[in-house]
């Protein structure tokens, strides 16, 4: 017998997420994955992933000359990071 009164699993678990508020670390997570996609492996190697913290991407970086560069670039990158996660989840980088 068939249970007319069911839905995915799928479905359940990202309703739980948003009352739990778990989806949002989830998509913070999938920003800082995103990082090395977006800047390019050679300037990840440069970088230390450190914090998002209120609509903030915290970024520790070891050369001042890569600074520079992603300062420069600092709007296109926000933006790719919230296309990765379909959303605007952060508004800044903040590097260190």
């Amino acid at each position: 017998m068939r249970r007319t009164n069911t839905e995915p699993l799928r479905d359940v678990i990202q309703r739980f997420l948003k009352i739990y508020g778990g989806d949002r670390k989830i998509k913070e997570i999938k920003l800082q994955n995103s990082w090395g996609k977006i800047v390019g492996l050679n300037v990840e190697r440069q970088t230390e992933f450190i914090k998002i913290s209120k609509s903030a991407f915290y970024v520790k970086l070891s050369s001042s000359v890569v600074k520079h560069e992603l300062s420069m670039m600092k709007s296109q990158i926000i933006k790719r990071l919230n296309e990765e996660v379909g959303e605007t989840l952060i508004n800044e980088i903040v590097f260190l």
